[in-house]
């Protein structure tokens, strides 16, 4: 992976677990996203998780389903689409990170908006700051804490 170059962090081999969840290697967490188009991958230190959409119309009923009431409120000036996958990739890259997949989506909020490119997400009992980045109508959505995200398009 890219991002585990130019971090310095390199992983011996990106191996997953049983259920599919990725293993850490010499202390270095990873994870992984991908669509035809594109591949987004991430290392670091620490757990952490993301997720790749390609920006698209969604149905007013999706939109309902994956995002509630109480967390649109928190998006001004942005449409509906960019809401969504802001939202969507936000939750899943949570998911990832803590490794509970797709099953805990209904567990996790959108708490804050912090500006168009960072959110808090909050699942169960614990809050997560995203960064998403935009390019050629994609959208990524990364977990980073306290981590600096250097994003590197190739």
């Amino acid at each position: 992976m890219s991002s585990g170059l130019k971090s310095k962090h390199h992983g011996d081999i990106f191996e997953k677990d049983a259920l599919g969840v990725p293993k850490p290697s010499n202390g270095v967490y990873w994870s992984v996203s991908h669509k035809p188009d594109y591949v987004a991958g991430v290392v670091s230190t620490g757990k952490i998780g993301i997720d790749l959409e390609r920006i698209k119309e969604v149905s007013d009923a999706l939109f309902e389903r994956i995002i509630e009431p109480e967390e649109e409120v928190h998006f001004r000036n942005q449409d509906k689409n960019t809401i969504f996958f802001r939202v969507f990739t936000a939750k899943e890259a949570v998911l990832k990170k803590t490794t509970d997949g797709i099953k805990g989506l209904s567990k996790v909020k959108i708490k804050t908006v912090v500006d168009d490119e960072n959110l808090v997400v909050q699942y169960l009992d614990e809050k997560y700051l995203v960064e998403n980045f935009y390019f050629d109508g994609y959208l990524v959505s990364v977990t980073k804490d306290h981590f600096d995200v250097q994003w590197t398009l190739e």
